[in-house]
């Protein structure tokens, strides 16, 4: 474990003395073993017995297994990280009795990590959230769902009358299935504003940035599975030991199979590192110096591949200049990496191919997140890494479907599948929808309010507190939907406190109370609603390979808690019960729910998921339907464990595992899935691909097209625009459109590209003549659009390296997102503030818990693993301030008086100057214990100070992604 014991024992009895104290009283062992369910049958007698739905058994005791019941074995996926592992359940009469991992899951293989073994705990767990609540006058008050939901409609209302649907922050969740991620854009959509937003923001916005930028997706190129490929492996920014575990053993096996060099550069000896070949440790915040001076010595060595950039790139000239710029002495002084030391990690990833390079949040949560990304991405294209098997950018995600609910637009700048706002979009999703486009305008504040990006939600509460001048809207935001998020994941906590302290509305639905619920010191109009979890309905989430898994339901939800799907539901019929009695002619269920089949006061997620399949035709979500995705999860077995691809004679033959997008047309074209993006060796009806064609076709005189590049089978032999109806007709292929597909779309105006034709018959047509429907072009070195074209370093906000402010300085103060965006002006406080903070602070994941951590911090299981919150520090900088290891310390911020009292782990993993949190905890706040603040019961059994009490100013320029990864502190004895 990460923080020392002197033994096992005596750590179980500190959290059984522990949890005795807590509010809903404690258990002995054995009693928690029996309500653990562990009387199980032995899984050998369980397995000729079918998958199928599992129906409540009322009044049955949970955990307590009956042998005569029959078992039926249920799959579903885990919850945790976005790896996608299959969990298969057993259930008896209705109650969850027993769990294993799947053998059969390609992506798994009968292998959990410790958060996947426990996840069962999160259903039954008796920590839960179980009924309605709301705050009057400072207590929590147990409510009736239809009473909660009308009070909420009626604030929800008058907010909307007073100060506009903008006024309402909708924050959803990467734990939403697809269709709820989808369905809650929708609500946004109907409800007038695009406030709406999620987890990704905080985690890989800049990702989707980035490499949409580069080479025309914002996702993970290859998979997991593929990493099996590798030859050389750069893990930049990531410790997949810890945050992915599962995923590791799809790179340990690729390092052992290939004799594979695996690179970790960190400024942290994680447990990744301790599997490397090479261990590079670098000052927090030098990504970009240490890319640049990797192409340096490429470049300089003509380990370029010259015919790949050629024929597939577009700038690499203005990054060849930049990188002479970073010679081995200049990367030395800015990052401390010996020049020889990246000489040679330069080398072996561009001359032992193929290369992966493997990024999480260490690269992403940067006020450069975006520039790094694409720095990252230039150096796949110098080295001819992308497109092929055992290369490419695999970009492990945090949430389980973090993925899917970015795809499905809980995003401020967009519809779901990447469409954008403007009007043409919500032209295109007002005909999926089946209402008309002019009948949407009025639901927002204005057109222009319609296709403006809307507040994200790492600077929600400035929303709030700010002057409404500075605010680009009709007036701050006064009332929050929560639902599947924790507040304790945003910078600024402080400042978070002010925000929610002056809402007007607060509603947080969640299975168990975020710390949103207890933060600040509320006193009324604050409710908490039971959501279920997704063990507990149906639907499809997408793991970070792209791939979609269909989950179906294990038990019905517990307590009194709703799926996302009722939920939304309900209310929506509340709001429009309000509207009524206020005289106002919005509706909103009436309308959003109309395509839909409704079962027990919900949509069904096949229902939604066509839907999807109708309009998401831009990404590729459009072949994959409820029957396919079902058979994928029926036959896991007959899918290979490297290639993905299903086995011959089987009913998946040659489909890629999950159908990963894109799946291109109607699901009756079959198309078997992308396993590996712009792969111009595979015809594109048998997942073969290109670089997207989305920034034109020339630039400055030169093309932007693909010279000489193109897929297998392709009959345009050279690069080619996206299609269109024109582009169709110029070919000659336009007749051989089917009588339907003409029909639709002559009869809907004819003037449609490959993304906005509902019919599909663009995307068909040009698969059958082996050209991909987005066109063939060059991923951009260079990107026109973006603040800096040519990535370059900017030295952090907060830095101690206050000499490298002049040359590498942030970008200046600006606007974005409705809000003053602060550059250069907070900087300039560093020559002030780094004499006090000397320490660089960083944060990362823990293997036992995940994202907030309210969900794995009231498992029993995992609680017991780890429970204190804890700063690592240098045994040299222990000792100057007489810092012993596990004694109390004070960690101060430099922002707000921040300080957060936790545990001194005193090791070498981080170098002298770097101080690193995790970022799980909560339920301290600055000294403070907030366990009372929690409703009865439902306090996590473990609490600890929030890294982000200390966390500072500083946001991306393209996202507003935060800057968790590089700020000052500095550390006391407590």
């Amino acid at each position: 474990m990460l923080i020392k014991r002197s033994e096992g024992k005596a750590a179980r009895q500190r959290l059984a003395a522990a949890y005795q104290g807590l509010s809903s009283g404690g258990l002995d062992r054995r009693s928690f073993l029996r309500q653990a369910g562990f009387a199980g049958a032995g899984l050998a007698a369980l397995g000729s017995l079918g998958a199928s739905r599992a129906q409540a058994a009322p009044g049955a005791a949970m955990g307590v297994q009956d042998h005569s019941m029959p078992v039926q074995r249920i799959k579903n996926i885990c919850t945790h990280c976005s790896v996608g592992c299959t969990v298969t359940a057993e259930v008896q009469n209705g109650v969850w009795t027993g769990q294993e991992p799947t053998w059969a899951s390609p992506i798994n293989r009968g292998t959990h990590c410790a958060k996947g073994a426990s996840v069962r705990e999160l259903v039954h767990g008796d920590r839960r959230l179980k009924y309605p609540m709301k705050l009057v006058g400072g207590q929590w008050q147990r409510l009736s769902w239809d009473v909660a939901l009308n009070e909420i409609a009626d604030k929800m209302m008058t907010i909307r009358q007073d100060s506009g649907p903008d006024s309402m922050f909708l924050l959803g969740s990467a734990k939403f299935s697809n269709e709820g991620a989808y369905l809650f854009r929708k609500f946004a959509a109907f409800w007038g504003t695009n406030s709406v937003d999620h987890q990704a923001r905080i985690c890989h916005s800049t990702t989707v940035a980035g490499v949409a930028n580069t080479w025309g997706y914002g996702a993970q190129t290859n998979s997991y599975n593929d990493i099996r490929n590798s030859k050389t492996m750069i893990i930049m920014g990531g410790n997949p030991a810890e945050a992915h575990p599962v995923s590791l053993q799809h790179v340990l096996s690729g390092k052992e199979r290939n004799r594979a060099n695996l690179i970790v550069i960190d400024p942290r000896f994680t447990r990744t590192a301790a599997h490397a070949n090479e261990f590079v440790r670098i000052r927090p915040g030098t990504d970009i110096p240490i890319i640049w001076g990797m192409l340096h010595h490429i470049f300089a060595n003509g380990w370029e591949d010259k015919d790949f950039i050629a024929q597939r790139v577009y700038g690499m000239d203005e990054i060849r200049a930049e990188c002479a710029k970073w010679t081995p002495e200049e990367v030395q002084r800015v990052t401390g990496v010996p020049g020889a030391q990246l000489k040679k990690v330069a080398e072996a990833f561009a001359t032992q191919k193929p290369s992966t390079l493997i990024w999480c949040m260490g690269a992403t949560q940067k006020t450069v997140g975006t520039a790094n990304v694409r720095a990252f991405s230039i150096l796949l294209l110098a080295t001819g890494n992308v497109g092929n098997n055992g290369g490419g950018a695999n970009i492990f995600r945090g949430h389980c479907n973090v993925q899917g609910a970015t795809d499905f637009g809980l995003d401020v700048t967009s519809l779901p599948a990447y469409y954008g706002i403007d009007e043409n979009a919500w032209r295109h999703w007002s005909r999926v929808w089946n209402v008309r486009y002019e009948d949407m305008v009025p639901r927002f504040d204005s057109p222009a309010m319609m296709g403006t990006p809307g507040i994200p939600t790492t600077r929600y509460f400035d929303a709030i507190t700010l002057p409404k001048d500075q605010i680009q809207q009709r007036d701050r935001l006064r009332g929050m939907l929560v639902v599947g998020h924790g507040g304790n994941t945003v910078t600024r906590m402080p400042e978070a406190v002010k925000g929610l302290e002056a809402l007007d509305l607060l509603v947080v639905a969640d299975p168990h109370p975020t710390t949103f619920a207890v933060l600040s010191n509320r006193k009324e109009n604050t409710y908490l609603l039971p959501a279920s979890t997704q063990f507990e309905c149906d639907g499809s989430r997408t793991a970070s390979n792209r791939s979609l898994q269909w989950g179906s339901r294990i038990v019905a939800p517990l307590f009194e808690s709703k799926t996302d799907y009722e939920l939304m539901y309900r209310l929506a019929g509340a709001l429009d019960g309000a509207a009524e009695r206020k005289g106002m002619p919005i509706r909103i269920q009436a309308e959003m729910f109309k395509p839909y089949e409704i079962r027990d006061n919900a949509p069904t997620a096949e229902s939604i998921l066509r839907e999807i399949n109708r309009g998401s035709i831009s990404t590729g979500y459009s072949g994959q339907s409820p029957e396919r995705l079902k058979l994928h999860m029926e036959h896991q077995d007959k899918f290979d464990l490297v290639t993905l691809r299903g086995a011959a004679g089987t009913p998946v033959e040659n489909e890629f595992y999950g159908l990963p997008w894109p799946c291109w047309g109607t699901p009756e074209m079959k198309h078997p899935g992308t396993h590996v993006l712009y792969n111009t060796n595979l015809h594109v009806k048998n997942g073969g691909g290109t670089f997207r064609a989305r920034f034109g076709v020339e630039r400055e005189g030169k093309t932007l097209l693909a010279e000489g590049s193109y897929s297998v089978g392709s009959e345009i032999q050279d690069g080619y625009p996206e299609f269109t109806v024109a582009v169709l007709k110029r070919l000659g292929w336009y007749e051989e459109l089917t009588e339907a597909e003409r029909g639709w779309i002559e009869s809907n105006g004819g003037n449609f590209s490959w993304a906005t034709d509902l019919s599909c018959g663009i995307i068909r047509v040009a698969m059958e003549h082996g050209c991909v429907p987005y066109g063939n072009a060059k991923a951009r070195a260079v990107a026109w659009n973006l603040p800096d074209p040519v990535p370059v370093h900017r030295e952090p906000i907060y830095t101690p390296r206050t000499d490298l402010i002049a040359q590498y300085p942030t970008l200046p103060d600006r606007r974005g997102f409705r809000l003053p965006h602060l550059g250069q002006s907070v900087q300039n406080r560093s020559h002030q503030v780094a004499p006090d903070f000397p320490i660089i602070l960083t944060s990362g994941r823990l293997v036992e818990y995940e994202g907030g951590g309210e969900e794995t911090r009231s498992n029993k299981w995992l609680a017991e693993l780890q429970q204190d919150m804890f700063v690592e520090i240098n045994p040299e900088d222990a000792a100057t301030r007489n810092i012993r290891d596990g004694q109390f310390v004070w960690v101060m911020g430099p922002e707000n008086n921040s300080k957060a009292r936790v545990k001194a782990l005193v090791t070498e993993r981080v170098g002298r100057g770097v101080a690193w949190m995790p970022f799980h905890f909560a339920g301290w706040f600055m000294g403070e214990d907030q366990r009372s603040k929690y409703p009865q019961g439902t306090d996590p059994i473990v609490l600890g100070e929030s890294v982000n009490a200390i966390t500072t100013y500083g946001y991306d320029p393209v996202t507003f992604m935060q800057e968790t990864k590089v700020t000052l502190c500095q550390i006391r004895s407590a």
